[in-house]
């Protein structure tokens, strides 16, 4: 066999979907179609559906009245049923050679960009709530980049080996998946993430328990059917959606666990990290745990700052997707000097947003997910709203009589330690603080201790002195810092995603460095004259 080798990627291209396109026109018939049927979706484990009986529903969060599918979740016996499917096909697919995972992964890649692309589009826009370029942005484009670039990192990290090997030795590492199998926990606002969570550890070698969040199991079942048609064999990732108080506890302290991939909130993944540590002992290896969470993502512009382009950043980065991205820009400090012009141009553009159905493709922001959410972002809205120490710029009105519709808020504050300054909210909320143009250094020092999150921030200014004071002084502030751009939008290959403190552990998705922590790595060394004798040179007599 010819020596495989896997070509240097490119980003999936953006398409435009713009009137009279055929994708505009395929996903059209795509979201009628998805609409027009109500699904049920079982688990699978080892390649078979199973129900259970105990169902939970996915719906439209812009029109909550509409039911998409329900879903069947996950018990105590499912959850171990999965972890012996996962011990079963372990067998197999830890041994499997590269050659073979890579190209079941690059099959993925193939049907994501073409057969599958608008099913996950259309079945992202209805069940997550986004619009067609948000939709296209994640479930389309990210996801096919997942696909491609992660076997061609996997092939990168195979090729790291040893220096040297003076003859007559010969030495190699081997890169092993881990003994035992990996929790996979997605969160509900990108199918991409759904995509790369389960996929990456499988791809490695490992077998897989993946659990979605139980608001956005609709695209999750579509992946799995995608996994499937490409060649993924039965019981490499098992579809295990649920409670998290009913499939946490079994997995958690299993002692096959080998590794967590998770992303959502803090709280839950330090809970899970305890739960790691109480019973270490326990586990046959010790659980690589993977982790990106929360973020309190900043803006700081100096007075050099071009305004334009800062307050567009403003726009999107806050906005885009109602704010649920845990990039999303949800602090802002800006100059006194600046800020006059700043205000009336933000303004005037935030008037502008047109919010409500995703399908309307002229809406940019349509409905949060649900109405835990919608509950939670309004109750910060309505502190603002009754605090002598802020003011409400923009927006503060909502309505979840259709759909969990929350107006894009801003929050202009005197307190730089204000409420919504220091916690993350996870909604279309930004607050702003002004500051003086002559306390820039110290307000530096302020952005980086308010939050205890560290994943993504952005500086505005054209001085190229404050550009090095920033990113010196912000250095720990963000796992992914924006010069002059918005805080979100990393795409795969170009930035590597992950933010430390409080936000993870920083592994960079889509990249090697968190390919790395799906294996366990084994030294050979091959001697092909070994020594005869036990004596060395300095034993012999004068």
């Amino acid at each position: 066999m010819s020596e495989f080798t896997i070509s240097k990627p490119e980003n999936d291209p953006i398409r435009s979907y713009a009137p009279g396109t055929k994708e505009r026109e395929d996903l059209r018939a795509k979201l009628d179609e998805l609409k027009g049927q109500e699904i049920e979706i079982p688990l699978v484990i080892g390649g078979e559906e199973v129900k259970t009986g105990d169902m939970g529903e996915c719906v439209i969060p812009h029109n909550h009245s509409r039911v998409l599918a329900r879903f069947h979740k996950a018990g105590d016996a499912e959850v171990k049923q999965a972890i012996d499917a996962a011990a079963e096909a372990w067998n197999s697919w830890s041994t499997e050679d590269f050659e073979t995972r890579a190209g079941i992964f690059l099959k993925m890649g193939d049907l994501a960009r073409g057969k599958w692309r608008q099913t996950l589009n259309a079945s992202t826009m209805l069940n997550m709530s986004k619009t067609v370029y948000q939709a296209e942005i994640d479930s389309a484009c990210e996801v096919v980049d997942f696909f491609n670039f992660n076997p061609y990192y996997a092939q990168e990290l195979h090729s790291h080996q040893p220096m040297h090997s003076p003859p007559p030795t010969k030495n190699s590492v081997e890169h092993r998946p881990l003994e035992g199998f990996v929790f996979a926990v997605s969160p509900f606002n990108f199918t991409s993430i759904g995509a790369n969570l389960p996929s990456a550890p499988a791809l490695m070698g490992n077998v897989v328990l993946w659990k979605p969040a139980s608001s956005a199991v609709y695209p999750a079942w579509f992946l799995m059917q995608l996994f499937k048609e490409a060649g993924l064999p039965d019981g490499v990732v098992n579809f295990v959606p649920g409670c998290g108080s009913k499939v946490g506890p079994v997995v958690m302290k299993h002692p096959d666990l080998a590794g967590v991939h998770f992303t959502g909130s803090t709280t839950v993944f330090q809970g899970m990290w305890q739960t790691v540590g109480k019973h270490i002992a326990n586990y046959k290896s010790y659980p690589r745990i993977v982790g990106e969470t929360g973020g309190k993502d900043f803006c700081i512009a100096h007075e050099s700052a071009d305004h334009e382009a800062l307050i567009t950043a403003m726009v999107r980065g806050a906005f885009e997707f109602q704010g649920q991205k845990c990039s999303a820009m949800s602090r802002a400090y800006l100059p006194t000097t600046i800020w006059s012009s700043v205000k009336q141009g933000f303004v005037e553009q935030v008037e502008t947003v047109k919010m409500g159905d995703a399908e309307d493709f002229t809406n940019f922001m349509t409905a949060v997910i649900d109405k835990n959410a919608f509950e939670t972002i309004t109750s910060y809205i309505d502190h603002a709203k009754h605090s002598d120490e802020a003011e409400i710029l923009t927006g503060g009105n909502y309505d979840d009589s259709v759909g969990f519709f929350i107006e894009p808020t801003t929050i202009l504050t005197k307190d730089p330690h204000f409420k919504t300054m220091e916690e993350e909210i996870f909604g279309p909320v930004l607050t702003i603080y002004l500051y003086e143009p002559k306390t820039w250094k110290e307000t530096l020092e302020l952005v980086d201790c308010t939050s205890p999150y560290g994943l993504t921030g952005c500086v505005f200014a054209t001085d190229g002195t404050a550009l090095k004071e920033a990113r010196t002084a912000l250095r720990h502030s963000a796992g992914n810092f924006y010069i002059n751009d918005k805080p979100t939008g990393a795409i795969v290959g170009q930035q590597p995603f992950g933010g430390s403190r409080a936000s993870g552990t920083n592994d960079k998705a889509g990249s090697m460095f968190n390919l790395v922590r799906w294996v366990s790595q084994r030294t050979i060394k091959e001697n092909f004259d070994p020594p005869q004798d036990y004596h060395y040179p300095y034993m012999n007599e004068d």
